[in-house]
């Protein structure tokens, strides 16, 4: 598998910098309309949606947006696909906008779609930033649609609106309320958690679990990252090049002046201890 690559975007987004499980991004809409698996995989691919489509025009404008504007040029974007969502969702399919209420307009603050923008998209080629987005969307939404799936289970007997428990199952309703999202989110990332310590104590590689890059090379532990030593290299030679640049040249006059300080600090002293 290439250093970066098609392939490799989307095994991020799903697996490795899944953004609800591993980067814990986008929790506002992760905790609020998944009380439904439907919701729950409407919502996420809504945002794949924006998510691909505003990675694919910042990578494409990257060298034409001024750097110190980036960031409300970059909401334009976003704020304009999510409008054009909006509406398509509520021409064609309104129960699920009806569903959804005011947490579509509300992924134009969306930290994943922001944070690829800036992180990813304004930086890289226009194919890998659009596969980014993609593969980000695609774990979003599965992230989503099981937490969704597991509150819909246990809190109305159903799946996708299928009866699944038997007639004599009586639904626990708070895992369809607020505390029911809080309570199967904490379950299912100690779950990943605790497959990544087993593993680990297995001595196989979990590093493929949890890994998601938080671009703080100075506080990372891993190691073998490539980004994380290309960092390290550049910052020596920043940290070269402000030393070059700091370093005055000395000229015959300024030497002769240091002497005569350095003679004058000497003859003071004599005087001092003669007193």
């Amino acid at each position: 598998m290439k250093t970066d690559s098609i392939s490799v975007r989307l095994f991020n987004g799903l697996i490795k910098e899944n953004p609800t499980f591993v980067l814990l991004l986008g929790m506002c809409p992760t905790l609020a309309v998944t009380t439904s698996a439907i919701n729950g995989l409407g919502m996420g691919l809504t945002t794949m949606v924006v998510l691909a489509m505003s990675n694919l025009f910042i990578s494409l404008l990257r060298n034409i947006i001024p750097d110190r504007v980036r960031i409300p040029a970059f909401i334009v974007i976003i704020a304009s696909f999510v409008t054009i969502v909006e509406l398509l969702l509520k021409a064609y399919i309104p129960f699920l906008y009806d569903a959804l209420g005011l947490y579509i307009p509300l992924i134009v603050v969306n930290c994943i779609i922001l944070g690829r923008a800036e992180a990813y998209a304004s930086k890289n080629r226009v194919i890998l930033s659009l596969f980014d987005g993609i593969g980000m969307g695609l774990g979003f939404s599965m992230a989503l649609t099981i937490i969704g799936a597991i509150r819909e289970l246990f809190g109305a007997g159903e799946c996708f609106g299928v009866r699944i428990m038997p007639q004599s199952y009586v639904p626990c309703s708070i895992f369809i309320l607020a505390p029911g999202a809080f309570f199967v989110l904490a379950c299912l990332t100690a779950i990943q958690n605790k497959i990544k310590i087993a593993g680990e104590k297995k001595g196989k590689d979990m590093s493929k679990i949890q890994s998601g890059c938080g671009f703080d090379c100075m506080n990372c532990n891993v190691s073998h990252c490539p980004d994380r030593t290309t960092n390290e290299e550049n910052l020596e030679v920043l940290e070269l090049d402000d030393m070059v640049s700091d370093t005055v040249p000395i000229t015959p006059q300024d030497i002769a002046a240091i002497n005569d300080a350095v003679a004058n600090n000497e003859s003071v002293k004599e005087e001092n201890d003669n007193d």
